[in-house]
C-alpha cells in the first residue's frame, strides 16, 4: 500500500481557482488529483531537462577534447568553405 503524506499548499487565487475549476469540471475528481498530476509533468519535465544539460555538456566535452587533440578547422577556413557551396543561393 502507498503511504500518504498530508500537505497544505498556500496558492494565490488565480490558480485556486483554476484546480477548483478542473474538480468541478469533472476534469478531475479531486484537487490532490490535479496536484499529483501536475508533479508527475514537473518530475518529467525536470528528468527532460537534466538530460538536456547531460547533452550539451558531453557535446562541450568532445569540443575540448577535439581541441585539445587539433581536431578542429580555423573559422575562416570553415566559413570561406561555406560560403562557396552557397554562394549562389544567397
Amino acid at each position: 500500500m502507498t503511504q500518504i503524506e498530508r500537505m497544505t499548499v498556500a496558492l494565490p487565487m488565480e490558480m485556486a481557482v483554476v484546480i477548483r475549476e478542473a474538480v468541478e469540471s469533472g476534469d478531475y475528481a479531486s484537487s490532490s488529483e490535479v496536484f499529483r498530476d501536475a508533479i508527475r509533468d514537473w518530475k518529467h519535465k525536470r528528468q527532460l531537462q537534466r538530460q538536456e544539460v547531460a547533452h550539451i555538456l558531453s557535446g562541450v566535452q568532445q569540443g575540448l577534447a577535439d581541441l585539445q587533440a587539433g581536431r578542429v578547422k580555423p573559422a575562416e577556413e570553415v566559413l570561406s568553405r561555406l560560403e562557396e557551396k552557397y554562394q549562389g543561393m544567397l
